[in-house]
């Protein structure tokens, strides 16, 4: 479906407009800051409720891509200006819409200095965001999968912790490298089918052979991304350093990239090598939930508890996707947008009493239920959503992905259901030394109750986990096209190499 006016392409570059009005602000750092903030917020807010028009005009039993934009970028190059959503990608733009907003509400009273360059970080952010997961185009989609990782340099670099630029550092060059190897397959794939376009490349069959190593270059970008063990040791110094609302965008949309990365490439161009690494990245996902699970039971810091869970809830992801079957892939994908809310809102957790006692050890608290009530009871929703319980999105798609994985293989299945008990143990554990007990530390006695604003933030992200959980066909439905081509199209490749043997 072409549409009849750039949709796609507004909603992708709308906030560079808020980028230029930030920048025509003048005035005293004060004035400044507190307009800077109105006009990212703004923006953003109307980025997203623009966005829905894509969820409210699509239609999931069209096969294939809706929304689509076209323009020759290079011409006689087979290079173009592509963009399209399908029922893979339009909840990803969804996810990243909706939590900007927020991030930058989050944002508001903990980020003085410099307030206008933070919130042009993250418009432009949000612009690389979206661009990727919308981009039909190889080159495009690497030039937005790069160009994310400035944004994040930045906002963890100059408003992060103590250690900000190590953690900056490491997760730039940890990201960067992966990704040069991917560069380099594409432009392997571009000199054999002379395009860039993603849906041309998708229907090239690529022999096994080739398929191995351009699986290989790919994975080594996406692995770090998602992360996969063992590549995953950016992630806790990442979040430890940035600012509350870079957690909430780093957990919430950015590791979902390597994901839909898989997704969009690995499975439809190079099925007989997904198939061939599958028991690989089997191992590698099922070390990642039991190892991570175990390491996030023994951290003192209450952020890189959450920042471990994360590895060990992406570990389900890769399982859900390489089990190729149609219960797996919903369920990766299902687990990701879950944990795009989740995790956003655990983050958000910490925030809110580091705002408060600027500490972010376990220890420091204790009987947090009795001077702040309502944060408690969203402190166990969300917490409650991360280890699954029936009735949350948590728990719909580590389901799904158990489903699909028993029908894969009913050992990875048993071993991936350990990290749902140990999953409970490290946040059960989180959750009493916080919140339960008596407040005895004067300190914790005198933390304010949540405000409106914290209040707004928490609120949105609690409907939408439970609305999942409670009606998850609202995403499953928008989904089940597309992951049923991914699979048939897996299927038919896989049975016609078969026959080629």
């Amino acid at each position: 479906m072409i549409s009849s006016w750039p949709l796609l392409s507004v909603v992708t570059f709308l906030p560079l407009t808020g980028v230029l009005f930030l920048m025509l602000i003048r005035g005293n750092e004060e004035s400044i800051a507190a307009n800077s903030r109105l006009v990212a917020l703004w923006v953003s807010g109307f980025t997203f409720l623009l966005s829905l028009y894509l969820y409210i005009g699509f239609d999931p039993e069209i096969v294939g891509y809706q929304f689509e934009e076209r323009a020759d970028w290079i011409t006689g190059s087979g290079i173009s200006y592509h963009l399209g959503i399908d029922g893979i990608s339009m909840p990803f733009i969804l996810l990243a819409t909706f939590l900007t907003p927020l991030s930058i509400l989050a944002s508001w009273k903990s980020i003085t200095h410099r307030a206008r360059d933070y919130m042009i970080a993250f418009l432009v952010l949000e612009v690389m965001m979206v661009g990727m997961f919308a981009s039909l185009d190889m080159l495009m989609f690497y030039l937005f999968f790069e160009g994310v990782l400035i944004p994040m340099f930045i906002i963890i670099g100059v408003w992060g912790g103590a250690e900000r630029v190590y953690a900056a550092f490491k997760f730039f060059l940890y990201t960067l490298l992966g990704s040069v190897l991917m560069l380099v397959c594409m432009l392997v794939m571009y000199q054999m089918v002379g395009t860039t376009d993603i849906p041309a490349l998708a229907a090239f069959a690529f022999s096994p052979e080739v398929q191995f190593w351009l699986f290989l270059g790919f994975f080594a970008s996406f692995a770090v991304k998602v992360p996969m063990w063992p590549v995953h040791t950016w992630l806790p110094d990442a979040h430890v350093q940035a600012p509350t609302a870079g957690s909430m965008i780093l957990a919430g949309v950015l590791l979902k990239m390597g994901g839909y990365g898989f997704l969009r490439f690995s499975l439809p161009m190079f099925p007989d090598a997904s198939e061939y690494f599958a028991p690989f990245i089997f191992v590698l996902s099922i070390i990642a939930v039991i190892y991570t699970s175990l390491v996030a039971l023994a951290q003192s810091d209450m952020k890189k508890l959450i920042a471990y869970s994360s590895v060990a809830h992406m570990g389900f992801v890769t399982i859900g996707i390489f089990t190729l079957t149609e219960q797996g892939i919903a369920g990766a994908m299902f687990q990701m947008i879950s944990h795009g809310l989740v995790s956003a809102a655990l983050f958000f957790c910490v925030g809110v009493v580091y705002d408060r006692l600027h500490t972010r050890e376990i220890s420091a608290y204790g009987g947090v239920v009795d001077a702040m009530p309502r944060y408690a009871a969203f402190f166990m929703f969300m917490m409650l959503a991360s280890v699954g319980l029936p009735g949350t999105s948590g728990f719909v798609g580590e389901m799904l992905v158990l489903v699909g994985a028993w029908e894969a293989s009913h050992w990875v299945a048993i071993l991936a259901a350990t990290g749902l008990i140990l999953g409970a143990c490290y946040m059960l554990w989180l959750y009493r030394r916080v919140v339960f007990g008596r407040a005895e530390k004067p300190e914790v006695l005198e933390m304010a109750a949540l405000d409106r604003r914290e209040v707004m933030i928490f609120v949105p992200l609690t409907i939408l986990v439970l609305w999942f959980g409670i009606y998850p066909a609202t995403l499953l439905d928008v989904m089940a096209y597309t992951v049923s081509d991914i699979m048939a199209n897996v299927a038919s490749d896989l049975s016609i190499q078969t026959v080629m043997r």
